[in-house]
């Protein structure tokens, strides 16, 4: 049997995106026909804190859904201060160097990225002739932190992008989760082996159902990290509710600032559920007509795999975040686009939606639409072949 190992900042149990993605790979990859093992950190996102469980120890290795998961050390902290954010990210380093020396590693590794400096210390320690590296590039970064204005242009920043182009040198194949980071790489080295692997979700589609319309308004949903990118409080204070009913699911750090909003102004409609099992919110997100997929700043390379998720919930989309999403809605007509931050714009837009549109006939063509252009286990099989 085929061995590949795969090293991640996130896996389950820590909720979101990034620990979800993987974890179908990997699984997927045991579905193939390969002995999978995986390397992470003691699971601690979004808190910043080691779960229960897992406290205490350095290292603990477990067997789930037959995958081998090694949970390694790691300085948990998700504050603002970025000495403390580097700390972190170094200790997982050095956690994973000592698990380097110590351990038999297979031929095949899969090194997600971001972050960098973890990237980095992969493709550093573990290169050789004989040993193929697959970077699996979700993020470009340092770019993304820059129109984030999470960085400045200085010396810093040069040092990341000498660090992203050295990843991406080592790497004998990358994997981007969308055109545009697999164009900025071949701008950078030509010859690069790459393949576009996307955030298909593996999950079995729902049956559709009639959803029985109340109070005339349409029940809009946002679901996910509750993050400065997404900007979920400056919407909120910004929506016309004459027309809508807006839920909230998720977590992050704006919750706070968004639960006293709704505390302090009664007359907003919104309606805040706090944060649920994946599952469960599966289930819950069908009862609603529309779903929001915000992002304050439009971020080059980034695709949300909300996208390709709700698309299997057949749950149309108002996508108000720029790039490459807009192009995917509105080729797939999985929904309606409006330029990020431009609130007058998405209100009026949301007031020429009609909520007798938003029907089981559009919401089954959806599902259809995504059952056949997002298909997880074809993306898989195209992957494996070249692994």
């Amino acid at each position: 049997m085929k061995e590949v190992l795969i090293i991640t900042n996130y896996f389950p149990p820590e909720i979101g995106a990034a620990s979800n993605r993987i974890f179908h790979l990997a699984q997927g990859l045991q579905g193939q026909n390969y002995k999978v093992s995986v390397i992470t950190p003691l699971p601690n996102y979004p808190k910043g804190k080691i779960f229960d469980g897992y406290k205490g120890v350095f290292k603990k290795t477990t067997t789930e859904h037959h995958i081998t998961i090694h949970r390694l050390w790691i300085y948990a902290s998700n504050s603002k201060n970025k000495l403390k954010r580097l700390i972190a990210m170094l200790s997982y380093s050095f956690s994973l160097i000592w698990f380097f020396m110590w351990n038999k590693l297979p031929e095949k590794v899969i090194v997600q990225s971001p972050p960098l400096l973890v990237a980095f210390t992969c493709m550093f320690f573990i290169r050789n002739k004989k040993r193929k590296l697959i970077l699996n590039v979700s993020d470009l970064w340092p770019i993304a932190g820059l129109e984030l204005g999470a960085f400045k242009k200085n010396f810093s920043y040069k040092l990341l992008e000498r660090i992203e182009r050295f990843n991406y040198k080592k790497a004998d194949l990358v994997l981007g989760q969308s055109e545009e980071i697999l164009t900025h790489i071949t701008s950078l080295f030509p010859e690069k082996d790459t393949f576009l692997y996307r955030n298909f979700p593996d999950f079995n589609p729902p049956i559709l159902e009639e959803q029985a319309t109340e109070n005339g308004k349409i029940k809009m949903v946002y679901a996910g990290l509750l993050g400065i990118a997404q900007g979920i409080y400056k919407l909120c204070t910004e929506l016309n509710y004459k027309n809508i009913q807006f839920h909230i699911y998720g977590a992050g750090a704006e919750k706070e600032k968004i639960e006293a909003l709704i505390a302090k102004n009664p007359e907003l409609d919104i309606i805040y559920h706090g944060e649920i099992a994946r599952t469960e919110l599966h289930e819950a997100l069908l009862k609603y007509d529309l779903t929001v997929i915000p992002l304050l700043n439009r971020i080059y390379g980034s695709v949300p795999s909300k996208i390709f998720e709700y698309g299997k919930l057949g749950l149309p989309m108002l996508y108000f975040g720029g790039g490459e999403g807009e192009n995917i809605i509105e080729t797939y007509n999985l929904g309606w686009v409006v330029p990020p931050t431009n609130y007058k714009a998405l209100n009026l837009q949301l007031s020429k939606i009609e909520l007798n549109k938003l029907n089981h006939q559009f919401r089954s063509q959806i599902q259809k639409t995504a059952l056949q252009n997002f298909n997880f286990e074809k993306q898989l099989v195209a992957l494996v072949k070249i692994l």
